[in-house]
């Protein structure tokens, strides 16, 4: 079979995915065990037809294949994938440039500074912030605080690139009380150590609050970085970035923020109140593959000091070729030499919505979240713990053990998927509203199999 025919049948085994969303159940029929034995076994000793290896393959992986590109799917802020990113996805990989040098991919090059340029308009971003197309929003998170490492060790007279973290001044980094993880994570990575932080206390809806903010920051002469968060994961709360960023630079700290999904409230005139002042950052991290709705992977990191950016990422060796007037070598900005040319989804993605569709799918989502806490809130002993904001909707039923039966019961029936969390130590569900696809008929079957799990009690 040629290469042609094979990728021809390849595209019509996902078109039928794609075409199967409306009906099939949400979260798939086989378990991991099973799974293990359908494509486990020892490795074939003979080459097996390329055909033969993707049509298997389909019929025994799509067994255990999660419905995430449906719009019933409300699981952990997971968006689809548009149309054009999909398609830019393919073409992607049939190119398979490797994103690292200008040299080994001029057009990935161009087309992820045209994308970034893009971006920082949609955001509101200073002109001269430097970005960065990574895996995800953990390791946006570790390219821009290893930026803030760099410039607050550098003004406290310490070269951390040379010398490292061994006998280096003390880093404290003031983060909320609820924090995203992989903000730990990234100074885990980064040799800070969660140790360096400084919780500071929150409101009810998880918003660092600034009162809280300013005496933990009077309490310390260290180096210090300040970790705001656009969007709280359970509330989707929005921190009062206005007076964070004028008590950072008071304090001479470094303003990072996580906007892992909210940053793209920017985008929307109806929305961009929420993010008023998310400009005086000094770094941003979020992901185009929640909200922008591109394939996996591809996060986003941004910074407002390109120098201090370049000088944490930056490696060079004799065998690279570099060109300093042609297009900028992606490697410079981010953690890695080979790396996917992931700027094409976000171009194609862009391309295709234009300002007014990135704004139109942001504002859809919340709509429907907001449509969620008013249909839910009439069950009986359904209670919305958060305010509705953006796209996430936290709720519980009477106790943990009914919450828990109710959305147990709603993931056994495929109608939709959503995850459980805890939120004050109480159990509580989650729905978050990311997918281009999700329409209101979408809310509707999912609010009638809540309504059906709760009667079945």
């Amino acid at each position: 079979m040629s290469e042609r025919e094979l990728l021809r049948l390849t595209a019509e085994i996902a078109s039928g995915f794609l075409d199967s969303l409306e009906d099939r159940p949400v979260w798939p029929p086989a378990s991991v065990e099973e799974l293990r034995q359908a494509l486990g076994g020892p490795l074939p000793p003979d080459p097996v037809d390329s055909l033969t290896v993707i049509e298997e393959l389909a019929a025994t992986a799509e067994e255990g294949v999660v419905a995430i590109p449906s719009g019933r799917y409300f699981g952990f802020v997971i968006g689809g994938s548009l149309p054009a990113a999909l398609a830019a996805d393919w073409l992607t990989s049939t190119w398979d440039q490797n994103a690292g040098l200008v040299v080994c991919g001029p057009a990935a090059a161009v087309i992820e500074e045209v994308a970034g340029e893009w971006l920082k308009e949609l955001f509101g971003l200073p002109a001269a912030t430097s970005f960065a197309f990574v895996t995800g929003c953990q390791m946006a998170h570790v390219t821009c605080l290893a930026a803030a490492r760099h410039a607050v060790l550098e003004r406290a007279g310490w070269d951390v690139e040379r010398s490292g973290m061994s006998g280096a001044p003390r880093v404290r980094v003031f983060v909320g009380g609820k924090r995203h993880v992989t903000v730990d994570r990234a100074l885990r990575l980064l040799g800070l150590g969660t140790e360096s932080t400084v919780a500071v206390q929150v409101d009810e809806q998880g918003r660092m609050r600034p009162d809280a903010l300013k005496a933990a920051l009077a309490a310390t002469n260290d180096a210090a970085i300040v970790c705001g968060q656009v969007g709280e994961v359970n509330t989707g709360a929005v921190d009062a970035l206005p007076e964070i960023a004028a008590l950072a630079k008071a304090a001479g700290a470094w303003l990072h923020v996580d906007g892992a999904f909210g940053l793209w409230a920017a985008a929307s005139p109806e929305l961009r109140r929420l993010v008023e002042g998310v400009g005086e950052a000094d770094s941003w991290a979020t992901d185009a593959h929640k909200w922008l709705n591109v394939p996996y992977d591809c996060g986003l990191a941004f910074v407002a000091h390109p120098e201090a950016h370049r000088a944490a990422m930056a490696m060079t060796a004799e065998y690279l070729v570099a060109d300093p007037n042609a297009a900028r070598d992606q490697m410079d900005w981010t953690p890695e030499f080979s790396r996917r040319a992931r700027g094409l989804t976000v171009y194609a993605a862009l391309r295709s919505l234009g300002t007014s569709g990135v704004t139109a799918l942001v504002e859809r989502c919340c709509r429907h979240a907001l449509r969620f806490a008013d249909e839910l809130a009439r069950l009986p002993g359904c209670e919305i713990l958060n305010d509705v904001v953006l796209n996430q909707v936290l709720l519980r039923f009477a106790d943990d053990e009914t919450t828990r039966a109710v959305l147990e019961a709603v993931q056994r029936s495929g109608e939709a998927w959503m995850s459980g969390t805890i939120w004050d130590d109480r159990f509580a569900i989650r729905i978050s509203v990311s997918n281009w696809r999700t329409d209101d008929d979408d809310v509707t079957r999912t609010v009638a199999a809540f309504g059906r799990a709760l009667a079945a009690r």
